[in-house]
């Protein structure tokens, strides 16, 4: 039995673009790899059908205690899914709630961090939850922020971005990595490579290269206007829109990014996204 590696972040801060990467660098297809067939690799803590082989009850009729008596045992049954290390999707805080922890220590071999500037996570968060930005900023600074269980996923804690992001990054430790979207984006290669080194693998520079072509947001979004994507948000019309870093810049106000700062503060100076002063 194994053991579970979080593929950790806030929604909407380069989650997806890590788990196709690290398909396509573990496959080494001679074609792009499949975005609809993210989960024959990585799980996700958050799908109501793995609470659903311990009870018989509908996930939109589960209490949250339920939910929250359930999961460690879902997370040991996650550990069963390969052999050995497990690639598990989470967007919830490294949080406790009714009693259980959202990311159970016990089945848990380490995480990879993702984080990106809140200025941009919340116009993305605000497409892909179909909400206008001003909404989409409160919901971004809640502290405690929670996804209500669904039809088919149970109760996520996000917490405020700031919390997310604290509870994942506050204390150092050698089984956590934490990559920043911006890295990401303008040094891939560097980025990547040393996400890979941290599990362990030592591809060759042609395979890293042509990992991160087959993951580049191009790419993504060629297969996504051809096949479409399962995890796209029925309140959007595009999963993969932009990508861009800075967008914030050209769309939101100077009141709007002020109470995005205000509430946010100290995390983003911690990762230099603090906007400089005009």
């Amino acid at each position: 039995m194994g053991k579970i590696l979080w593929l950790a972040s806030y929604p909407k801060s380069g989650n997806t673009w890590l788990r196709v990467f690290l398909h396509n660098l573990f496959r080494d297809p001679n074609e792009p790899y499949n975005i609809n067939k993210l989960n024959e690799f990585c799980s996700a803590d958050y799908v109501g059908a793995w609470y659903q082989t311990f009870s018989r009850k509908p996930v939109i009729e589960m209490t949250m205690e339920e939910v929250a008596t359930l999961r460690p045992q879902v997370h040991e049954a996650l550990t069963r899914v390969h052999p050995d290390t497990v690639f598990v999707k989470t967007h919830n805080a490294l949080v406790s709630d009714r009693g259980s922890e959202m990311i159970t220590m016990a089945h848990t071999a380490g995480a990879v961090y993702v984080l990106r500037n809140p200025l941009d996570v919340v116009i993305s968060y605000s497409h892909h939850y179909g909400l206008d930005l001003d909404t989409a900023i409160e919901a971004l600074n809640l502290p405690g922020q929670m996804m209500p269980n669904s039809n088919l996923h149970v109760y996520q804690i996000f917490g405020s971005w700031s919390e997310n992001v604290k509870s994942w990054t506050a204390t150092p430790h050698p089984a956590l990595h934490v990559m920043r979207y911006e890295d990401m984006a303008e040094h891939p290669l560097e980025t990547f490579g040393a996400a890979a080194a941290f599990l362990g693998l030592r591809p060759s520079r042609e395979r890293l290269t042509r990992a991160l072509h087959n993951s580049s947001f191009d790419e993504l979004r060629k297969q996504e206007d051809k096949d479409g994507f399962q995890e796209r948000s029925d309140k959007t019309e595009k999963f993969f829109r932009k990508g861009e870093v800075g967008q914030w810049r050209e769309i939101l106000s100077p009141a709007q990014v002020d109470r995005i700062v205000e509430a946010n503060r100290e995390q983003m100076q911690r990762f230099g996204y603090l906007p400089l002063p005009a």
